[in-house]
């Protein structure tokens, strides 16, 4: 067969074969890889987080490593603003060194070396090893796998919505069977072996991956959009163990509390944050069009830090909650305290289905972003009113309803907010900058994980005033902001110009 003739051959079994690759849920079956290696990570990552504070700051009897728990719930914090800053770097190696795609791959090989590191080495050491090799390696994937997504869509496509929310129910599906996991793993033999059935289950993700890699991300991620010279490799590197070698000589001699750590965080993702955006605005690579979109985008982070801010409480706040205060016995049995966030996983995957539905029924009916986000804000701000009911009670005195109540109006909010702006970073970033703009996006997600675990700082569950004060305060000031960014969101809609 001539060279023609292959070549014309292949083009036509290329148009047959096109249908079935939008049979996932009317989806590109690209759609269907990302899915399955995203649900294996956060399968990991929600089950390690699970049991991680209870694991710092139960005592050493208990299996735990005694931390105190003002102490632990910043670490906690810290480190889930660390996975999100890991998002920069990330997104530094994709535009300029491996492209998306292959960044994606090497993350995850690296988060399932940080569970191996928690589950087989004692002590702090162990801990503060796997907790950084997790946090960068799951900032990576959290970053490409969505860019690689992105790239699955044109930028008017309006299918984009709902293959986010349909991604997003995979986060879901390993965020509920994570905790359920690595909990059960806790109660037989222990925190160590919670935290290698996390590893195990990455290695499964990671061979699913390379199984389906070629025939289904094809082309998907692979460029590399700004390469960077051997100049700027050899700076960055020096750079990169320059900021290991201090931050860990700093912590080793106390100059830098551990107590200090989130709100540490908090100051560098900002900083990050703002110069990751001055740099986009100011390129000559990007458009007149695009410093639009970028300037529309600011309000909506705001709104994201908030958000997560509040929400990021699940795993500081909401599980000291769930340890002293809430009744968690079920038909005489009594769930350990991490189970409790499985609950927001599980109205999840119920509804995150019926969102991506409704967001590809209606179009370009559907609400616009701004609105979107100011709604989530709103429904996120209220539920915290719903804690105030039981402030100050006994031990054990919350009803379980309560907070399946509460988590239920979080997962509403969330499902407004956090795919969507996921789909939001793909669609305002300049075509020069993919991974850059989706880490503006998930420094907005760090710096509200960080401001969780500095805001549990402040939270008493002894003092009815003080804990008032504390639900009250977020609360109010999350619904304002909502309002307010309803009431700008035609603005910012001018701004994106081209889409809503």
């Amino acid at each position: 067969m001539s060279s023609t003739q292959t070549q014309a051959g292949a083009s036509d079994h290329s148009r047959v074969q096109e249908p079935e690759e939008r049979q996932f849920f009317g989806q590109p079956w690209g759609l269907a890889n990302l899915f399955g290696v995203e649900m294996w990570e956060r399968f990991s990552f929600y089950g390690m987080q699970a049991i991680v504070l209870l694991y710092m700051y139960y005592s050493v009897t208990d299996g735990g490593l005694g931390i105190p728990q003002a102490t632990a719930a910043s670490v906690v914090g810290a480190y889930g603003g660390l996975v999100y800053m890991a998002c920069l770097l990330a997104s530094i190696v994709a535009d300029k060194l491996f492209g998306s795609e292959r960044t994606l791959f090497y993350s995850a090989v690296m988060v399932m070396l940080g569970h191996i590191a928690l589950a087989v080495i004692p002590g702090v050491t162990g801990l503060g090893i796997g907790l950084v090799l997790i946090a960068i390696g799951s900032g990576g994937v959290k970053t490409t796998a969505q860019v690689v997504l992105g790239s699955l869509y044109t930028k008017d496509d309006p299918r984009r919505d709902g293959g986010f929310s349909i991604f997003y129910m995979g986060i879901n599906i390993g965020a509920l069977l994570g905790p359920l996991i690595t909990t059960a793993m806790w109660g037989w033999k222990g925190f160590h072996w919670g935290f290698g059935i996390a590893a195990v289950g990455m290695a499964v993700g990671l061979i699913q991956y390379m199984l389906m890699r070629k025939h289904t991300i094809k082309d998907a991620g692979h460029d590399v959009p700004n390469p960077a010279s051997k100049n700027q490799l050899v700076t960055s590197t020096i750079a990169i163990i320059a900021i290991v070698v201090i931050a860990t000589v700093l912590l080793a001699t106390g100059v830098v509390k551990m107590d200090w750590l989130a709100n540490i965080v908090t100051i560098i993702a900002l900083i990050a944050a703002v110069v990751l955006w001055v740099q986009m605005y100011r390129s000559e690579l990007t458009t007149p069009l695009e410093r639009k979109r970028l300037i529309g985008f600011v309000p909506l982070f705001i709104s994201g830090v908030l958000f997560f801010a509040i929400f990021q409480q699940q795993f500081t706040v909401l599980t000291i909650y769930s340890d002293v205060r809430l009744d968690r016995e079920i038909f005489g049995w009594e769930i350990p305290p991490s189970l409790v966030q499985s609950i927001n996983p599980i109205f999840i995957i119920i509804f995150s289905g019926v969102f991506a539905a409704l967001w590809t029924k209606l179009g370009k009916r559907q609400w616009s972003t701004p609105v979107k986000f100011g709604v989530a804000n709103v429904i996120i701000g209220v539920s915290l009113f719903f804690f105030l009911p039981f402030s100050g009670g006994a031990a054990n005195s919350t009803p379980m309803i309560a907070i399946v109540w509460i988590l239920f109006l979080f997962t509403m909010g969330e499902l407004m907010l956090s795919p969507v702006g996921n789909a939001l970073a793909t669609k305002v970033a300049p075509e020069a900058f993919p991974s850059r703009m989706m880490a503006v996006w998930m420094m907005a997600v760090s710096i509200g994980t960080s401001l969780a675990g500095s805001l549990a700082a402040y939270y008493d569950p002894s003092d009815a005033g003080a804990e008032n004060s504390f639900f009250i305060s977020l609360g109010v000031v999350s619904v304002i902001l909502g309002i307010i960014l309803l009431f700008i969101s035609k603005w910012v809609v001018k701004q994106f110009a081209t889409f809503r």
